[in-house]
C-alpha cells in the first residue's frame, strides 16, 4: 500500500522552502512561549496544562495538520499535475494511503515532538503532562491529516476550509458551545490525555475515552476511504474531458 516514489515526491512538496518556514514557525513559537512561561511562572502544573492545551493542542497541531494534509495533494490537484500521477500504474488507494502516511509523519514531527519538548520545559513532565499532551498530539495528528487530506481532494479552498474548521469550529465554538466540543478532534484526543494524567482538574475532555477512540478511528477511516473515492472520480472526470 505504501509507494516510496509517491512518498518522496510528497515529502519534497511539503518540505519546500515556503511550507517548511511555516511548519517551523509554530513549533518555535511554542518553545519560546514555554521558555518565557517557565522563567516567569516557574514549574506550575496548571500553567503548563494551559499552554500545552490552549496553544499546542488547540492551535498548533490543527494548523500544522492543515498545512500537511492539504499540502500533500491539494497543490497537485490545483495545478493539474496529479493527472500525471494518476496515469502511472499505481492504485488510487495506494496514492492516498502513501500521502496520508507522509502527512501524518510531517504533522507528528512538527507538532507532537515540540509539544513534548515544551512540556519538559514547562514543568519537567510533572503529572505526566508532557507525555499526556504528546499522546494527544500524536493521535490528533492522524485524524487531522486524514480530514485535511480529504479536504484537499474535494475543494480548491482546502486551506481556508481547514483553517475555518480548526480555528472557528474547534477553537471558537468549541470554547463556548458544549455540543461543538463533542464533535472536536481536540476533545477526542484530550480523552487520552485525561486518562494518562488521571486528574480531571488538570486535563479533562467532554467525551469519554471509549467514545473518543471510536470517533478518532471512525473519522480517520472514513476520511481516508472517501479521499480515495474522490481521487478515483477525478481520474474519470479527466478522462471524460
Amino acid at each position: 500500500m505504501y509507494h516510496p516514489t509517491v512518498a518522496r515526491l510528497t515529502y519534497r512538496a511539503l518540505l519546500g522552502r515556503r511550507r517548511a518556514l511555516i511548519l517551523f514557525a509554530l513549533p518555535v513559537l511554542l518553545l519560546v512561549i514555554a521558555v518565557f512561561t517557565r522563567v516567569l511562572a516557574g514549574a506550575d502544573d496548571n500553567t503548563a496544562s494551559e499552554v500545552l492545551g490552549g496553544f499546542a493542542l488547540a492551535t498548533m497541531v490543527p494548523i500544522i495538520g492543515v498545512i500537511a494534509g492539504t499540502g500533500a495533494i491539494g497543490p497537485e490537484i490545483d495545478d493539474g499535475s496529479v493527472l500525471y500521477l494518476l496515469a502511472k500504474p499505481v492504485k488510487r488507494p495506494t496514492i492516498i494511503f502513501t500521502k496520508l502516511i507522509v502527512a501524518i509523519a510531517v504533522t507528528m514531527a512538527f507538532a507532537a515532538v515540540p509539544t513534548f519538548v515544551a512540556g519538559l520545559i514547562l514543568n519537567g513532565n510533572g503529572q505526566q503532562l508532557a507525555v499526556a499532551y504528546t499522546v494527544a498530539a500524536l493521535v490528533a495528528s492522524i485524524a487531522y491529516a486524514a480530514i485535511f487530506l480529504l479536504l484537499g481532494t474535494i475543494t480548491r479552498h482546502a486551506v481556508i476550509a481547514g483553517l475555518v474548521y480548526a480555528l472557528v469550529w474547534e477553537a471558537l465554538f468549541g470554547s463556548f458551545v458544549a455540543g461543538a466540543r463533542t464533535l472536536s478532534v481536540q476533545q477526542w484526543a484530550l480523552s487520552l490525555a485525561e486518562k494518562v494524567v488521571g486528574r480531571p482538574d488538570l486535563v479533562s475532555s467532554d467525551v469519554s475515552l471509549p467514545v473518543g477512540i471510536v470517533l478518532l478511528v471512525a473519522v480517520t477511516g472514513l476520511a481516508t476511504w472517501y479521499a480515495g473515492q474522490k481521487l478515483r472520480s477525478l481520474k474519470l472526470a479527466a478522462g471524460e474531458e
